[in-house]
């Protein structure tokens, strides 16, 4: 998919003050920097943040923070965050690839991730957020009982995933070839991507992972 770039995405990111500027310099220090022990959660990939926005909406006992590499999208977040009259939620702009930088070990307590890019040619396997690679990543600073949780309307990334999951010696808890008629659709909260799709009769894919306790 080809993004449009947006003019002057940038300079309204590094002003904006919902936009951590360093990251790095939080690293380990996150609930200091909300102020409070709640839990932590992260979206990586987190696109124009009305997955992200409404939980931070429905759980204010949870710290929110989302992902995006790209300014013309993360601007877009920008544009409704105000709308969110709570202080549970910040984003990050940055490439996923160097979020061990950002989190200490057991900083995170879930991650999610939404119609991820699929990457489709082989050789860029790795970049896939579901990799072993990234699960590597996540196993550095996700909580002992932390989840994962992702979905698709992706089969051959789900398919992929799948095999990662059981590659990396994670633990699958739960996984469905169609959320929105299977149990796991219980609370849960659409995508941008994903009301478009499912409007479109496409199944949605979903895992919940884990590592052993």
């Amino acid at each position: 998919m080809r993004l449009r770039n947006v003019k002057g995405s940038r300079e309204t990111i590094a002003a904006n003050n919902y936009v951590i500027q360093t990251p790095e310099d939080y690293k380990g220090k996150w609930h200091d920097f909300f102020q409070n022990n709640n839990p932590i959660h992260i979206e990586i990939g987190m696109g124009k943040g009305k997955f992200i926005m409404e939980l931070a909406k429905q759980n204010p006992d949870i710290n929110y923070i989302g992902i995006e590499k790209y300014s013309s999208v993360l601007v877009r977040a920008l544009e409704k965050r105000p709308e969110l009259e709570t202080d549970n939620l910040v984003f990050i702009r940055m490439d996923a690839e160097n979020i061990v930088d950002v989190f200490e070990m057991g900083e995170v307590d879930q991650i999610y991730l939404n119609f991820s890019d699929p990457w489709p040619k082989d050789r860029h396997a790795k970049r896939r957020l579901t990799s072993t690679q990234f699960l590597a990543r996540y196993n550095q600073f996700l909580k002992p009982e932390g989840k994962v949780i992702f979905k698709t309307d992706n089969r051959p990334l789900f398919d992929f995933s799948l095999e990662q999951v059981e590659e990396a010696g994670w633990i699958l808890e739960n996984h469905t070839f169609d959320l929105h008629n299977s149990p796991y659709v219980e609370g849960n909260i659409m995508t941008e991507y994903e009301t478009k799709f499912v409007a479109e009769g496409k199944p949605i894919h979903r895992m919940q992972i884990s590592r052993e306790v």
